[in-house]
């Protein structure tokens, strides 16, 4: 397995271009199963979840075509998918593929919608919690399907189309909220949806259902309505940058100090964020260039935050925040109120010299002066760059191991931060 060796101590100066967000590109490329046209995906990130979701989508018969930079482009602009959904040859996807990313179960929404039956095995993905996908099928049942539980797989079947109907989720969920916006955009009649999710991604969909056609009002807000047609046409649209990227790497310069222009980055997708961050003692510029991050000279303040669903503050970006305040002048605190099991890097961080106390879903971390780096293990994607963070800032080398989490959901990672002075490598193997 390929390890990431990190030499800290060096401030971050210069500038980052900002991925497509991959917890959009992921149901958006989805979307494509609606239509029999082609839907063009621009500013698709390069990851290993997006190059997996590839195989899920083509084991139906779905065509992609992945075209890439042309000349002139920037070395980091994003590759454009054409997905071809004209055939569906097979509505069944299997554990073998699914197990490896809970994203990919979404494709229930829209088998069933356009083809009237789905079999998908039940997911796997991130080990941070239970997640179940109790909600999902409830909105599915809601639209009249008829859904059982076979041999770890889910049969969903809709033989005469799926029915417009009220659903309330009993939470906030944006996978089953995403399931429900594909699967209604097609059902005979208008749906509501009560308690839907807001996250910008959730409105990412929506949009790209509109521009095929689809008839949906509401999105970002908790109540979404939405009138199915008989069909949906191919468009093309424009994956919106990645909210959690933009996040991670602000907090990598307030961690280590200096100057970054977050190159592409929109503000307004992480308020909550960057108002911690604020409070933390960073210096946040925005223009129309995207984001600027600063912290020159002053140290870094404690805070306490919640994780909440969007607008508050992001779970994805918990623990990235966690290794910021482990070098705070002060003890701060992080309640984890979304998933149960999302303190699995705390131990590994511990292992920088961090003093970090858990109590229940709620970490009270004591800023120390220093961190001395260490060899240290990635655990989940969002935890893994918790440590990236933690050793950029600590003193001598730091080994990262595990590293494929980080391919998951960041696009050349270790190219972003080297050119901004950051000494790190990958090692292969």
């Amino acid at each position: 397995m390929d390890r990431i060796r990190i030499v800290g101590g060096n401030p971050l100066n210069g500038s980052i271009p900002i991925s497509g967000a991959k917890n959009a590109a992921l149901p958006l490329m989805i979307a494509g199963l609606l239509t029999d046209e082609k839907l063009v995906l621009e500013n698709v990130p390069r990851l290993a979840d997006v190059a997996l979701l590839q195989r899920i989508l083509g084991n139906h018969g779905i065509d992609i075509t992945v075209n890439g930079k042309r000349r002139g482009d920037d070395a980091y602009a994003g590759q454009t998918l054409e997905i071809d959904a004209r055939v569906i040859v097979d509505t069944t996807a299997p554990y073998d593929l699914v197990s490896r990313m809970r994203a990919s179960f979404w494709v229930i929404g829209p088998l069933l919608a356009r083809m009237g039956q789905a079999k998908v095995s039940l997911p796997g993905g991130c080990a941070i919690g239970t997640r179940p996908v109790d909600f999902h099928l409830d909105a599915l049942r809601a639209l009249g399907a008829e859904i059982e539980i076979d041999a770890g797989y889910v049969l969903a079947r809709a033989p005469k189309g799926l029915k417009g109907a009220r659903i309330v989720f009993p939470k906030v969920s944006v996978g089953a909220t995403h399931t429900a916006i594909m699967a209604a955009s097609l059902a005979d009649g208008e749906t509501i949806l009560e308690n839907a999710a807001c996250e910008p991604e959730v409105v990412d969909l929506a949009d790209c259902i509109n521009a095929m056609g689809g008839r949906i009002e509401g999105q970002g807000s908790p109540t979404v309505r939405i009138l199915g047609v008989p069909r949906l046409k191919g468009a093309r649209h424009a994956v919106l940058p990645d909210r959690i990227e933009t996040g991670t790497y602000a907090m990598a310069v307030a961690m280590t100090g200096g100057d970054v222009l977050l190159s592409g980055a929109r503000a307004d997708l992480l308020d909550s964020a960057l108002d911690t961050l604020r409070q933390a003692g960073a210096e946040l510029t925005v223009s129309n260039e995207g984001l600027r991050v600063k912290r020159n000279g002053a140290g870094i303040s404690p805070v306490e935050v919640s994780t909440a669903p969007f607008p508050g503050f992001p779970t994805d970006l918990q623990a990235q925040l966690m290794a910021l305040t482990t070098r705070a002048a002060g003890t701060s605190k992080i309640t984890e109120t979304i998933f149960e099991n999302r303190f699995m890097h705390v131990q590994e961080l511990a292992r920088f010299g961090a003093r970090i106390h858990l109590d229940g879903d709620t970490a009270t971390i004591e800023g120390v002066e220093r961190l001395t780096g260490a060899p240290v293990m990635a655990t989940d994607l969002r935890a893994s760059v918790s440590l990236v963070i933690g050793a950029l800032a600590a003193e001598g080398e730091s080994m990262i191991h595990r590293v494929y989490h980080l391919d998951r959901g960041f696009e050349r990672l270790e190219e972003k931060l080297s050119a901004c002075g950051a000494q790190i490598e990958r090692i292969a193997g």
